[in-house]
């Protein structure tokens, strides 16, 4: 470090390559939230570095969308259900050079186009803002349905909580999406265990949670959510189903995925990082690029 450079500016991302394989993608989009997690000190960062092999597939294998057109109608639409999680798409985001790297130092800050729950109105690439939990499938629905009847042949994907599924308004959308043959809408649930009274399985347990989704006729896959090469699997199945039905893929995540001492914790809903801890988790990242 030198000069009057903060923490943030010594650790810059410097340039996206084009050609790089998912898991440094991965990497990076972790690195991304780290960066805006020592910003502020705080943010959901255990379900960041849970989530972030999901969204490098999403972002880097999935999905179809201009960077430098976010709301070009052909693309594919990723919906963020639970708005908590913001931290991580922004750092997909980043990554995606739909957002740029300058501006990580203004994460949940006052006018920053990154505000620490997700909002539509504020940042390119944030298809809904995602606040009380439960809205965000029955929101793609409707819009899955809008595509489909404007003939456009663009995906719906949203990323829900396994704790969204003690919501009743979830399960009304699953029934949903069902009855209008939505083979354009894909649900990814982050299987981490975790929602703010505790343990997901402790509250409301949804298990068996692959059965009840195939019960209501989604076709459903179950995976390692940070295996890589499990996620891409599901992902091309997924799309290639040529069955006139929904599809859902269970992510199975590992929370703090990644930093060996925040993966060792007691792990809750939000995971507190000491001051001192962003550097050491920034450190230990640095030394793990693929």
């Amino acid at each position: 470090m030198s000069g009057n450079a903060t923490p943030m500016e010594a650790r810059s991302s410097g340039p996206h390559p084009s050609n790089v394989s998912l898991a440094q993608r991965a990497w990076q989009i972790r690195r991304n939230a780290l960066l805006m997690g020592e910003v502020q000190g705080q943010g959901y960062i255990g379900q960041a570095l849970g989530v972030a092999d999901v969204l490098a597939v999403s972002y880097f294998h999935a999905l179809t969308y201009k960077a430098d057109n976010p709301e070009w109608e052909g693309r594919d639409r990723f919906l963020l259900s639970i708005g908590h999680y913001a931290i991580a798409l922004y750092a997909a985001l980043i990554e995606a050079g739909i957002l740029p790297d300058d501006e990580i130092g203004t994460y949940g800050m006052d006018l920053s186009r990154m505000p620490m729950s997700g909002m539509a109105a504020y940042t390119p690439g944030m298809e809904i803002t995602g606040g009380s939990l439960g809205h965000g499938l029955g929101i793609a629905v409707g819009m899955a349905m809008g595509l489909k009847r404007k003939a456009n042949p663009a995906f719906v994907y949203n990323l829900l909580s396994d704790g969204e599924l003690g919501e009743g308004s979830t399960w009304e959308a699953v029934m949903s999406g069902v009855q209008h043959k939505l083979d354009n809408l894909i649900a990814i649930v982050d299987f981490n265990d975790q929602q703010a009274d505790g343990k997901s399985t402790d509250a409301l347990c949804a298990e068996p949670i692959e059965a009840k989704w195939e019960a209501f006729g989604w076709h459903t896959q179950r995976v390692d959510g940070n295996d890589i090469d499990a996620v891409v699997a599901a992902f091309d199945a997924a799309r290639a189903l040529t069955e006139p039905r929904p599809r859902a893929i269970i992510c199975q995540t590992k929370m703090c995925k990644g930093i060996p001492f925040l993966e060792e914790r007691e792990i809750t809903h939000f995971v507190r990082v000491e001051p001192d801890e962003w550097g050491k988790a920034l450190d230990y990242h640095d030394t793990r690029r693929p």
